[in-house]
C-alpha cells in the first residue's frame, strides 16, 4: 500500500499501519489480561468484532433534531474546507488552546483514558477500524472515533464491545448534560468553535463516562492544530486497568529516514512504545482472492513478522516455544474477514443493483480521493475484475488533486467510459467540483496517457442516449474512450446513465461501474439506496 507523508508537527501518536503493526499491539496487551489487569474476558459469543454489524447504513434518528440542529449552527471546515495553513503550528494555524479550554471546562475527559492516534492522509479509517476489531476481540471496552460520517453522524463514534455506531439516546444524554457548558465556552470564545471540535469533545467525554479501556481517535482535519491532538499527552490517569504504557506510536511508512527520525524522537518525547510496520523481517504475500458466500470479495495472504528483543520472565527454551506459540496466536488475521467499513471497496448486492433498475452490472463504491488511494483503487479494480467493461462514475471535492487521481486510477485497467459528475460536499456546495473542473483534469491524464477517447459531452437525465446528438459518436468506433459529463441528475440517475452507456458497446461481456472520488459521492448513493 502507498505511503503518504507525515506532518512533523508534535501531536501526532500514531501513524496509518498495517495490520502487522496491528496485530503486533494487540499482542503487547495480550498479557496484561492474563495478569487480571483488564478484568474479566466476555466470552466470544458477546464479542462483535466489526466496526458495524453490517455494511447497512444508519440514517438519523428523529430524537436527535435538537442536538443535529445545534450542531448545524457551528462552523462545518468539512463542508466549506479547510483554510490554508490552517494545520500548520503557525500564527495561520487553528487555536489548539480553544479546544483544550472547552475540554478543561468538561473536567479534561480526554485524560481519563488511554488511547492509539492515527493521524495521516489516508487508511486512518480503516486502520481505526482493524485496531478496534483486534482489541473488541480481546475481550476489551473500545472507543473509537472517526470521521467523516456516510449518513449518520453517530457512525462517528462507537463504545463499547459491540462496535456498533453511538445509540442516539447516549449521544443526546452526553450532550444535554453539557450544553450549558459548550454554550458558555461558545460565548466565551467570540463563537470560534467549530463543529468538529464541540463534537470531539463530546466523544472525547462519552469514552471517559463509559469508561473504555482504551480509545482509537483518527485524526480530523489533520496537522499540528487538529482538534484531537490534544489527545497526545502523558498525563493520564493512574487506574486498575493499565496498558503498561501511556501511548503505542506505530509507523506505518515507509517513509524517508528524516520523516521517521522525527517520528521517534516525538515518541521518546512522550515516553511511548515504538513500533514499525515497516522492519525488514515483516513481509507480506497476497495469495488468492475468493468470493465469500455473501457474494463479497476477500483476499488470503500470508504475513511473515519479525519481533526482536522480547522480554521473558519465564526462563527455559520450552518457555520460549510457548511463547512463540502465543505470539503466533496472537498474530492470527482470520478475526479480520469481519472487518468492513462502508464506501470502501464495498460492493453493492444484487438485490440493491436491482433496485437501481439495473441487471448484469456489478457495482463497486469507494470513497477513494487522493492520488495514494486511487492507486491502490486501480490495484483493487485489476484483481476483482481484470476483464470485462469497465466505467468510472467519479464526483470529487473542489480541494482535491484531480488530475493527480486521474492519472493514477488510469494506471490501472482502461476504462470504456468516464463519466463526471457532481455531488454535494457534507451536505453544502461551496466545495464542489465542477463536472467542467474535472474534465479538464481528466482530459488531460488521459491524452498524458495516449488514451483515443471520444468527448461525448454534457448530458442529463432527461435525454437518453439513443436521442442524444452525440450517439454515432458512441458507437461509431468501439476502440475509443468515452468521456461525459452529467448533469443535473441524481446520483442514481448518473449510475443509469453509465450502465446504460457502458452496455451501448457490450452487452456481452461483465460490466463493472466503479463509483469513486470522494467519500460524499458514496453517501449520496447509499443515501437514495436506502429511500
Amino acid at each position: 500500500m502507498s505511503s503518504s507523508s507525515l506532518s512533523s508537527a508534535p501531536g501526532f501518536v500514531f501513524k496509518r499501519a498495517n495490520r502487522e503493526a496491528m496485530q503486533r499491539l494487540a499482542t503487547s496487551l495480550r498479557p496484561l489480561r492474563q495478569l487480571g489487569m483488564m478484568g474479566s474476558k466476555p466470552s466470544r459469543s458477546a464479542s462483535i468484532s466489526s466496526r458495524f454489524k453490517s455494511s447497512a447504513a444508519v440514517p438519523e434518528e428523529p430524537e436527535l433534531g435538537e442536538f443535529l440542529d445545534y450542531m448545524e449552527k457551528l462552523k462545518n471546515y468539512e463542508r466549506v474546507g479547510v483554510p490554508l495553513g490552517a494545520g500548520t503550528d503557525t500564527d495561520d494555524g487553528f487555536d489548539l488552546g480553544r479546544m483544550r479550554r472547552l475540554l478543561q471546562r468538561l473536567g479534561n475527559p480526554h485524560k481519563q483514558f488511554k488511547a492509539v492516534h492515527i493521524a495521516g492522509t489516508k487508511g486512518k479509517g480503516s486502520t481505526a477500524s482493524f485496531i478496534s476489531n483486534i482489541l473488541r476481540e480481546e475481550g476489551y471496552s473500545v472507543g473509537c472515533y472517526t470521521s467523516p460520517h456516510l449518513l449518520s453522524i453517530r457512525e462517528r463514534i462507537s463504545v463499547g464491545r459491540s462496535g456498533d455506531p453511538v445509540s442516539a439516546g447516549l449521544l443526546k444524554k452526553v450532550f444535554c448534560e453539557v450544553k450549558e457548558i459548550i454554550d458558555q465556552s461558545i460565548e466565551q470564545e467570540k463563537g470560534a468553535l467549530s463543529h468538529f471540535e464541540v463534537f470531539t469533545a463530546l466523544a472525547y467525554l462519552l469514552f471517559s463516562e463509559e469508561r473504555v479501556d482504551i480509545a482509537v481517535i483518527e485524526a480530523g482535519l489533520g496537522g499540528a492544530r487538529d482538534a484531537t491532538n490534544v489527545i497526545c499527552s502523558t498525563e493520564l490517569v493512574t487506574s486498575s486497568k493499565q496498558f503498561g504504557v501511556s501511548s503505542v506510536v506505530v509507523i506505518g511508512g515507509p517513509f524517508e529516514s528524516h520523516i521517521e527520525c522525527i517520528i521517534r524522537h516525538k515518541a521518546s518525547l512522550m515516553k511511548s512504545m515504538v513500533i514499525s510496520a515497516c522492519d525488514p523481517g515483516i513481509q507480506k504475500t497476497l495469495k488468492w482472492l475468493r468470493m465469500e458466500e455473501d457474494g463479497k470479495p476477500s483476499q488470503t495472504c500470508d504475513i511473515f513478522i519479525t519481533l526482536p528483543n522480547v522480554n521473558l520472565h519465564l526462563l527455559g527454551a520450552h518457555q520460549l516455544q510457548n511463547a512463540v506459540t502465543a505470539t503466533c496466536t496472537a498474530l492470527c488475521l482470520r478475526d479480520q474477514e469481519k472487518t468492513r467499513l462502508l464506501g470502501r471497496s464495498q460492493f453493492l448486492t444484487q438485490m440493491e443493483v436491482s433496485s437501481i433498475g439495473l441487471s448484469g452490472t456489478t457495482i463497486l463504491i469507494d470513497g477513494a480521493h487522493t492520488e495514494a488511494s486511487a492507486k491502490g483503487l486501480a490495484e483493487v479494480i485489476r484483481m476483482v475484475q481484470p476483464d470485462g467493461v469497465l466505467a468510472f462514475l467519479v464526483a470529487m471535492a473542489s480541494d482535491k488533486d484531480h488530475l493527480a487521481f486521474a492519472r493514477q486510477l488510469l494506471s490501472g485497467r482502461r476504462p470504456e467510459l468516464i463519466l463526471l459528475t457532481e455531488v454535494s460536499i457534507a451536505g453544502g456546495r461551496s466545495r464542489i467540483a465542477l463536472a467542467s473542473t474535472l474534465k479538464e483534469a481528466w482530459t488531460k491524464a488521459l491524452l498524458e496517457s495516449g488514451a483515443d477517447l471520444v468527448d461525448i459531452g454534457i448530458m442529463d437525465d432527461e435525454k437518453a442516449i439513443e436521442d442524444h446528438g452525440s450517439c454515432s459518436l458512441i458507437t461509431s468506433d468501439p476502440n475509443k474512450m468515452m468521456l461525459a459529463s452529467c448533469k443535473n441528475a441524481s446520483i442514481l440517475d448518473s449510475v443509469k446513465l453509465a450502465d446504460q452507456l457502458l452496455k451501448s458497446r457490450s452487452r456481452d461481456q461483465p460490466a463493472l461501474i466503479v463509483i469513486t472520488g470522494s467519500l460524499h459521492v458514496v453517501s449520496s448513493l447509499l443515501a437514495a439506496l436506502r429511500h
